[in-house]
């Protein structure tokens, strides 16, 4: 397991994997390892294991958020606009996760990552 975020995202653009592909990849695995903080919620490591998964998880938002941000992104305005406004909600989640942590609290952030991750599954490649 990747003791620094940037460095899996960064491997993982490495391959011949096309963006969504990265995409779908990094968001699979921010949601399993939000998934085995829940099932190993009282693990002897579970603090520093929970803490890492929230920290993969807000940087693979803000990556999000970052491109989203930008002028030349070509997803329509009124897309951008929600998914910014998810990943406002994603953030407040993860905040309030590190703030009084709870294993329920992890459920929303795994299903919207599976949901995205799904969704760019079966939207149709260009070319």
């Amino acid at each position: 397991m990747y003791k620094n975020p940037v460095q899996a995202y960064e491997d993982v653009n490495r391959t011949t994997m096309s963006g969504r592909d990265v995409e779908i990849a990094v968001l699979t695995q921010a949601a399993n390892r939000l998934a085995d903080c829940q099932k190993n919620w009282n693990a002897e490591d579970h603090t520093a294991q929970l803490n890492d998964a929230l920290k993969f998880n807000q940087l693979v938002w803000s990556i999000f958020q970052s491109e989203l941000e930008k002028e030349d992104n070509p997803l329509p305005r009124k897309i951008r606009l929600d998914m910014l406004r998810l990943i406002q909600f994603v953030d407040r989640r993860i905040f309030e996760t590190m703030a009084e942590p709870s294993p329920e609290k992890l459920t929303i952030v795994i299903h919207i990552n599976q949901n995205i991750a799904a969704g760019l599954k079966s939207m149709p490649t260009n070319g």
